[in-house]
C-alpha cells in the first residue's frame, strides 16, 4: 500500500482550482498548477446550497437516513465536498458514533484543506473502529501536522506505529518520516531565516487559488487565475467565465512600500488564454523567443488531462500554441510545470509527469536537452534519486546564477505539506538537498518558489497558509506570496588571552542584543561566527572558567533591507581571574553623606558592564575612609556607602545575591592621613577615601551552557552539563573559592 493515497495527490493541484469545488476524485488528477483548481467544485457545490439557505426548503434534509446517505456519498464521490459534509452532519446528529459518517466528515475536510476538523473526525473514526480504519490515525497525524500542532501530531504517528501490525511497514516508515518533519518544524519556527513574508494582496490575488507567479523584469508580474472573488455556478456561467487564465499585474511606483502590485489585467501577448482549456504555468526559454505553458481539460474521468504546450516569436507575434513532442507529452499520463533554463552551454526544458516508466512513484521531476540546430528536444530523463522521491516532486525552477534547483516536495522530511527545496548541481546530478525553513516553508503547502531574474533577488511562493484570502476555511485555497530577504550580516571573531595574545580553546561565546536575547557559540579554538539581524546593537563575551571577558559591540541599527551582505570581525579578550582589590575610581559622595553622586555614574556603569559580562562572578564592595574622626563612626560611614554601591548595582540588574558590602572604615589605609611632621596630608586622606571591589568566587553552575549551533534544547544540553559539574566537583575544586581547574568540563559541552 503506498503512502501516496493518504494526501491529496500533487497531481490534483492544476486541478484543484477547480477541482476541489467542482468533481475532483481521489485518482491521479496531475498538477498543471499546484492548487490551481481547487475551487470550482466548491463554488459549484456552494452554489448549490445557496439555493436551499432555508434548510427546510431542502428536499435531501427531508429524506430518510438511507437515501440521505446515498445521496451524501454521490455527492462525495462527485467532489462536492462542501455540500457532502453538509449533509454527512445532518447524518452524524441520528448517529453520532457512526465511524463511517466520522470517517467522511474527515475525507471532506481532508479535501477541503480545513485541517482542525479533518484531524478531529479521523480521531473519532480511529477510537471508535479503529480495526476498521487503522489508516485514520495517521492521516489524523497529517492533518494535525499541517495545522502546526506538531506534538499532537507526533503523538498520532506514535500511536499508529504502535497500534498497527507488520504489514504497515512501509507506511510506519512513512510516519517516522513525518514525525521527523514535526521536530525539524518546531526547530525552524524557533530559529526562522532572515526572510519577510507578505501575501500580495487582493489586486493579484483572490478567494480562488492563484499559481505559477513569474517575475517579467522588475516590474510586472505574470501569474495564473480564475480571477474571482464570487461562487462559481458552472450551471450558469459560460465556461470561457471559469476556466484559469493568464494575468500580469504591474508594481507600483514611487510607492513607500516596496513590491506592491496593481489591480491585474488579462495577458495578452499571444494567443495563451483559451475558454476552452485551463492554462496556466508560463515560463519561457532563455533567449526569450519561446514560451512554454501548461493546457489542461478535465475529463469525464475525473481526470485532469494536461499537455504542455510551446509558441515561438517569429517577425512580430507569437504563432498558434503547438504541443511538444510525444516523449514530452506522453500518451497516457499528463505533463505540467515546464521550466526551461541555461546550465552550462546546454539549454535544458524541466517538467513535471506522472508516467509510470523511470519514475520514482507520485510525480517526478523530468529533464530534456534542445537541440538548437534541429529544434528538437532529446528523450525525457528522470532527474533522479538526489531530487525525486516516492512522494511527489513538482513546479522545478532552476536559477542559472546560484546553480541550483529548486523545487517542492512532500516525499521529503517537511514542515507540513509541500515544503520548497533546493539541490545544487544539475540536470542529472544534484548534492546539498535543503530544506529552506521557515518563514519560506510553513504547516501548511508552499510550492511555486522562483527567484527575482535580476539583481540581488528576493523571490515570489505560492502557499495557503493563514493570511491567504480563503473562499470558506482559512487554509483552502492558494495566494502568491513575497519574499523579502534580509541581507546576510555576520560577526566573525576570535578569543585571546590579554597576556600573550595567543587564542583560548574551550571557549563559550555569547551575543547579546538589546532585548536580552542570547545566541551562543562553543568554540573550541577560539574562533566563533554568529547571523545577526538588522536594527539590532549586541554584546559579544567570552565565558570560560577561571577567566574574565572584555566585552565586544557591534550595531546594524544603519542597515537596510537592501544594503549588501556584510561581515564585522571582532576580537574578545580573557584575562586569568585575579582575586586582589580593583579601585573604582570617581565615586564621589558628598560630605558626611552615603548617597551616590551623579558624577559616580560612568565608574559604575563600567562596573555593571563587568558584572553582566562575567555572570558567573561574585564580588565585595569595599568601601574606605580616611583617618579623620572617630573609628567607628567612620566604619557605619563606609558600610554605608558600600551598601549605596550595591543598591546601585541592583537597581540596574545586578542580581544581589552576587554582591557582599564591607565597610572597612579607617581600618586600611593606603596612604599616610598625616605627613611626618604630624601635619594634615589632604592628598594622602583622598587617597584613602575610595571604593573597590574585590573578586570573591568564580561560579561554574552561573556560566550559559546552551550552544546555539548545536541540537538539543537547553534542557538536553543542561543535562549533559550536570554530569561534567559534578566531575568538576570530585576532581577537587578550590572549596572556598569554588572556582575549578582552568580548562575544566564544564563548557565543553
Amino acid at each position: 500500500m503506498r503512502y501516496g493515497v493518504f494526501r491529496p495527490k500533487a497531481e490534483d493541484y492544476f486541478y484543484i482550482y477547480i477541482q476541489r469545488c467542482m468533481h475532483m476524485k481521489r485518482k491521479s488528477l496531475l498538477i498543471l498548477m499546484t492548487a490551481l483548481f481547487t475551487s470550482v467544485a466548491q463554488g459549484d457545490a456552494l452554489a448549490q446550497a445557496s439555493k436551499y439557505k432555508d434548510k427546510s426548503n431542502d428536499p435531501v434534509v427531508k429524506l430518510g437516513y438511507e437515501k440521505k446517505l446515498r445521496w451524501a456519498d454521490g455527492l462525495f464521490k462527485s467532489g462536492a465536498y462542501f455540500s457532502a459534509v453538509d449533509y454527512y452532519n445532518q447524518l452524524l446528529e441520528e448517529q453520532s458514533r457512526n465511524p463511517y459518517l466520522h470517517y467522511q466528515i474527515a475525507e471532506c475536510y481532508w479535501y477541503l484543506r480545513d485541517y482542525p476538523l479533518s484531524a478531529k473526525h479521523y480521531g473519532f473514526a480511529y477510537d471508535l473502529a479503529p480495526k476498521l480504519y487503522p489508516e485514520s490515525i495517521y492521516k489524523q497525524g497529517l492533518m494535525l501536522k499541517m495545522d502546526g500542532k506538531y506534538d499532537e501530531a507526533i503523538a498520532a504517528f506514535r500511536r499508529f506505529i504502535n497500534d498497527n501490525p507488520k504489514e504497515y511497514k512501509k507506511l510506519k516508515k512513512r510516519a517516522q518520516l513525518e514525525i521527523d518533519g514535526c521536530e525539524m518544524g518546531k526547530k525552524s519556527y524557533l530559529d526562522p531565516i532572515d526572510a519577510s513574508v507578505f501575501n500580495l494582496g487582493p489586486n493579484v490575488n483572490t478567494a480562488y487559488t492563484e499559481a505559477a507567479p513569474l517575475p517579467l523584469g522588475d516590474t510586472v508580474l505574470l501569474f495564473a487565475t480564475m480571477k474571482s472573488n464570487q461562487v462559481v455556478d458552472r450551471g450558469r456561467m459560460a465556461r470561457e467565465d471559469y476556466v484559469s487564465r493568464f494575468m500580469v499585474s504591474h508594481k507600483f511606483k514611487n510607492k513607500e512600500e516596496k513590491d506592491t502590485f496593481q489591480w491585474a489585467l488579462r495577458f495578452n501577448d499571444g494567443n495563451f488564454n483559451d475558454p476552452r482549456f485551463h492554462v496556466g504555468n508560463g515560463a519561457y526559454s532563455p533567449g526569450g523567443d519561446r514560451f512554454f505553458f501548461t493546457r489542461c481539460l478535465e475529463a469525464d474521468s475525473g481526470k485532469m488531462d494536461c499537455r504542455i504546450m510551446v509558441s515561438e516569436f517569429t517577425g512580430d507575434r507569437w504563432s498558434e500554441p503547438a504541443e511538444l513532442g510525444f516523449e514530452i507529452n506522453q500518451k497516457g499520463s499528463s505533463s505540467t510545470h515546464p521550466h526551461s533554463t541555461k546550465i552550462g552551454k546546454k539549454e535544458v526544458l524541466f517538467f513535471v509527469s506522472d508516467r509510470k516508466l523511470q519514475s520514482r512513484g507520485g510525480n517526478d521531476i523530468w529533464y530534456t536537452v534542445y537541440d538548437p540546430k534541429l529544434k528538437t528536444y532529446r528523450r525525457p530523463q528522470n532527474a533522479g534519486k538526489q531530487v525525486n522521491t516516492e512522494g511527489n516532486e513538482i513546479t522545478p525552477y532552476y536559477d542559472e546564477r546560484e546553480g541550483k534547483l529548486y523545487f517542492a516536495s512532500d516525499g521529503w522530511k517537511t514542515l507540513g505539506g509541500y515544503d520548497i527545496y533546493s539541490a545544487k548541481g544539475g540536470p542529472s546530478r544534484y548534492t546539498n538537498v535543503s530544506n529552506l525553513g521557515y518563514p519560506i516553508n510553513t504547516s501548511a503547502d508552499e510550492m511555486y518558489y522562483v527567484l527575482d531574474p535580476y539583481g540581488k533577488p528576493d523571490a515570489y511562493v505560492v502557499s495557503n497558509r493563514v493570511g491567504s484570502i480563503a473562499l470558506k476555511n482559512p487554509t483552502c485555497c492558494d495566494d502568491i506570496w513575497r519574499i523579502q530577504y534580509e541581507p546576510k550580516l555576520y560577526v566573525l571573531g576570535k578569543v585571546l588571552k590579554q597576556s600573550d595574545q595567543t587564542p583560548v580553546s574551550e571557549v563559550v561565546v555569547k551575543m547579546v542584543d538589546e532585548a536580552g536575547n542570547i545566541k551562543t557559540f562553543n568554540s573550541t579554538e577560539g574562533q566563533f561566527e554568529f547571523r545577526t539581524q538588522r536594527g539590532h546593537n549586541y554584546i559579544l563575551t567570552a565565558d570560560k572558567q577561571g577567566f574574565t571577558s572584555t566585552r565586544g559591540v557591534v550595531s546594524t541599527m544603519d542597515k537596510k533591507r537592501h544594503s549588501p551582505d556584510d561581515t564585522v570581525y571582532v576580537t574578545l579578550y580573557v584575562d586569568e581571574i585575579s582575586y586582589g582589590p580593583f579601585r573604582l575610581d570617581n565615586i564621589h559622595y558628598e560630605f558626611d553623606d552615603a548617597n551616590i553622586l551623579p558624577t559616580s555614574a560612568a565608574e559604575l556603569e563600567k562596573l555593571i558592564n563587568y558584572l553582566q559580562d562575567n555572570p558567573s562572578l561574585d564580588v565585595e564592595i569595599h568601601s574606605h575612609t580616611d583617618g579623620k574622626g572617630k573609628p567607628e563612626y567612620n566604619k557605619a560611614l563606609s558600610q554605608r556607602r558600600a551598601q549605596s554601591v550595591v543598591n546601585y548595582l541592583v537597581q540596574n540588574g545586578i542580581d544581589r545575591a552576587r554582591l557582599t558590602a564591607i565597610g572597612f572604615g579607617m581600618e586600611q589605609p593606603v596612604a599616610p592621613n598625616t605627613l611626618e611632621n604630624g601635619k594634615d596630608n589632604p592628598q594622602g586622606r583622598a587617597l584613602n577615601r575610595r571604593t573597590e571591589f574585590k573578586i570573591l568566587t568564580d561560579v561554574p553552575t552561573r556560566r550559559k551552557i546552551y550552544d546555539s549551533n548545536k541540537p538539543g534544547t537547553i534542557g538536553e544540553q543542561s543535562k549533559n552539563l550536570d554530569i561534567d559539574i559534578e566531575n568538576i566537583d570530585e576532581s577537587g575544586s578550590d572549596s572556598e573559592s569554588g572556582v575549578g581547574a582552568p580548562g575544566s568540563r564544564v563548557n565543553k559541552n
